[in-house]
């Protein structure tokens, strides 16, 4: 059985339209420097359904869906490397803090459910993502949280 997942990115970093581009609309969810975020991506398993959610922008929202594709977390090389802006001196390959997942793009929703309408849905009100000061880029999703978010889809 599926676990369902909803994971941030700010679109003008990485969009879903930049995984529905890359070969075989696939690539690695790298840059999760929050260690409870990353143990949420450690409990992913392939076949997890996520929510694509575009956040830090003018409609923050649900847009997408994709699958994780990876068997399971494998090492963020960009904690290695000093170029990048996810560099971390304090991990290395023989020490590895940060981990990433593999994703493929499934489909975009046929339109973005905004944050606001999402807070205007009563059976959504214990939502992790609709919670006061939650700011996570990876968190799990109730089956039932799914299934609503799917109906408000049209």
């Amino acid at each position: 059985m599926s676990a369902y997942w909803l994971m941030k990115s700010e679109p003008d970093a990485f969009s879903i339209d930049d995984l529905k581009s890359c070969p075989n609309k696939t690539d690695s969810w790298d840059g999760i420097r929050n260690y409870q975020a990353r143990n949420f991506m450690r409990d992913m398993k392939k076949g997890d359904l996520v929510f694509f959610y575009h956040s830090n922008c003018k409609v923050p929202g649900i847009v997408g869906i994709m699958t994780v594709v990876s068997n399971e977390v494998y090492p963020d090389h960009t904690a290695f490397d000093p170029n990048s802006k996810y560099y971390d001196p304090k991990s290395t390959p023989e020490k590895v803090r940060w981990e990433m997942v593999d994703v493929k793009y499934k489909r975009k929703l046929k339109r973005c459910i905004s944050l606001q309408e999402l807070k205007e849905i009563p059976t959504l009100k214990d939502m992790r993502l609709l919670q006061k000061g939650n700011r996570l880029s990876i968190i799990p999703v109730s089956k039932k949280e799914w299934e609503t978010i799917l109906k408000l889809e049209g």
